[in-house]
């Protein structure tokens, strides 16, 4: 049940939290918008995608960082109240500091709710929009795939390889296609030195074109300097664009993943860091949640700055640690799960701590 004290901090919580956002997500639109209205101006963006886009962006930018202002916003609220002596007199009235954290929790509960519902269900949807966007105007000609190397698993008989591949122009080199029969036998071979898209007709193009057959031991073949046919996969099947996991709700991710992960795509781990990521803000609410608290609960010559100094400078090095451990995953063998796990453990020992010291 709650009591007039959960109410007044849960409330200040909520309100200070709500206060940061309207703060910051202005203060980020505009500065965004004075680093890119020349690009938007010179590529013509019209005014209605414009505003759909910053729409967007809100949504996008304002998820990953809502565990950070929720940090903030805790360090300003509660340094207030231990400046004003109120956080002393509400534990010397016999109420305990595990007592006094209730509400907080509370509030960190609203908010991971919040992150969790955006992050797997609404954001996503933004994120279409968002990318879109950014590469139509702002990132113009450069690499969005994985280009070279590219291995496919259509099915279980079933495989694709091209050695590089070109997104613009929709080709790709070196094109192999392998089909083996129900006991894992190659059954035919098709290679090519290149496999073009034909958006007009609906084919796909092969030059130098070759396809060697196997029966009963032996091999026949058959070339043709050009061919037009058609395949059971999409040309983008070779390589989605790297930022597809992001826009996939929680269901078609796993679903993503999945079918990825059968193929034999080489970039997986990029797209299970994604999917950790949206379970990770959720969990990172609370231990931030717990860290501010602890910092700020106890009255300091320095006062709210030096408290909020503080916090800015442990949200930085959250930021740092995400980042590090997030490019070790998407560039390397690290394990995914790792990288998420990790900077929460760290932090999560680090505010159990910080919250020991507070206490005593």
């Amino acid at each position: 049940m709650f009591t007039i004290l959960d109410r007044y901090i849960l409330k200040r919580y909520l309100i200070t939290f709500m206060g940061m956002l309207l703060l910051f997500v202005p203060i980020g639109i505009m500065a965004n918008l004075a680093e890119k209205i020349g690009k938007i101006i010179d590529n013509e963006a019209p005014l209605a995608e414009v505003i759909v886009f910053y729409g967007n962006f809100t949504l996008v930018i304002g998820n990953l960082l809502l565990p950070i202002f929720l940090f903030l916003s805790i360090i300003f609220f509660t340094s207030k109240l231990a400046s004003n002596t109120e956080i002393v007199a509400i534990l010397s009235s016999g109420v305990s500091f595990w007592r006094f954290l209730r509400p907080y929790f509370v509030g960190a509960t609203l908010v991971a709710i919040l992150i969790f519902m955006m992050g797997m269900f609404i954001v996503p949807h933004a994120s279409i929009g968002f990318n879109e966007f950014e590469y139509k105007y702002f990132k113009k000609g450069k690499q969005t795939r994985v280009t070279e190397n590219i291995f496919n698993q259509l099915n279980e008989q079933d495989y694709i390889y091209v050695s590089s591949f070109d997104p613009n122009r929709q080709i790709g080199y070196n094109f192999t296609y392998e089909h083996f029969d129900s006991i894992g036998k190659l059954d035919y071979k098709i290679s090519a030195s290149n496999i073009r898209w034909v958006e007009d007709d609906s084919i796909y193009r092969l030059t130098n074109y070759e396809k060697r057959t196997v029966r009963n031991e032996t091999e026949y073949i058959n070339s043709k300097r050009r061919l037009d046919t058609v395949f059971s996969f999409q040309i983008d099947d070779l390589t989605p664009v790297s930022y597809v996991a992001e826009t996939k709700n929680l269901f078609e991710l796993n679903d993503f993943i999945e079918d990825q992960r059968r193929k034999g795509a080489s970039n997986i781990n990029a797209y299970v860091l994604v999917k950790y990521k949206r379970w990770a803000l959720p969990i990172a609410a609370f231990i931030l949640t717990v860290i501010a608290v602890a910092v700020s609960s106890v009255k300091r010559r320095g006062g709210m700055g030096l408290n909020l100094a503080f916090g800015i400078g442990v949200a930085f090095v959250y930021i740092f640690f995400d980042k590090v451990f997030g490019t070790l995953a998407e560039q390397s063998g690290f394990s995914p799960l790792l990288a998420v796990v990790i900077p929460n453990l760290f932090f999560g020992v680090f505010a159990v701590y910080m919250l020991m010291k507070a206490k005593r």
